[in-house]
């Protein structure tokens, strides 16, 4: 964290955060007072900074085979994997709903996919700093690792035999989501082991992907 920016107003709001900081000894850039005028000319056009901008470095980069190795030293291990989900609200949801429900990583590939940017940031309401956003350039043989590691590699979608309260769970899972309308592409449905599906009913089958993912997230929680 280099520098914090503030207006006056934000200022006041922060001042019980900042003493809580200062008693812990923890080592922060004291803020910097600036008019709100500042700020909308620093940050792009539409950003929404409620009077407060922090310039801070980029998360530290995380591998798969960081996360696999992790994964192995704990007592049921949960991964998300993106299929082409582009949209950054989708996918700072689901960095949400992994958090809150205790996924250690979620996996996006290169291509078709969206950058961390403060829209998905935003989104995903902190959980960008707890929960690893991986990137690989392959997500079919990042499903084959996972495998190859002792993950059930389970994909969500509309043709799957199966509910996900019906297939027997291993130790360590891998949940495989793909983006609205297209769904998985039949390469990841393949490296899959199982394609299970949400239970759902009535003239509107489908969910959008994020609030798909926190049900399916709730029930693996539950399952396991």
């Amino acid at each position: 964290m280099h520098r914090l920016l503030a207006t006056e107003a934000a200022l006041a709001g922060l001042t019980a955060a900042l003493e809580q900081a200062k008693a812990a000894k923890l080592d922060r850039p004291a803020p910097t007072l600036v008019e709100r005028t500042d700020l909308d000319r620093l940050l792009p056009a539409g950003a929404v900074h409620q009077g407060l901008v922090l310039d801070a470095a980029p998360l530290p980069e995380v591998d798969l085979g960081d996360i696999i190795r992790e994964g192995s030293l704990k007592d049921g291990d949960l991964v998300v994997l993106l299929d082409q989900v582009t949209d950054p609200h989708n996918v700072g949801a689901i960095l949400r709903s992994a958090s809150a429900f205790g996924a250690s990583a979620v996996v996006l590939p290169d291509r078709n996919a969206p950058e961390m940017t403060g829209t998905l940031a935003k989104s995903a309401s902190g959980a960008a700093e707890v929960v690893p956003l991986v990137r690989v350039v392959n997500l079919s043989r990042s499903l084959t690792e996972l495998r190859e590691a002792g993950y059930l590699c389970v994909g969500l979608d509309e043709s799957g035999g199966k509910t996900l309260a019906q297939l027997p769970f291993p130790n360590r899972v891998a949940l495989v989501l793909g983006a609205e309308g297209s769904g998985l592409r039949r390469l990841t449905m393949e490296r899959c082991d199982e394609i299970a599906r949400l239970p759902t009913s009535g003239p509107i089958g489908s969910l959008n992907v994020s609030n798909a993912a926190a049900v399916a997230l709730y029930e693996l929680a539950r399952l396991r």
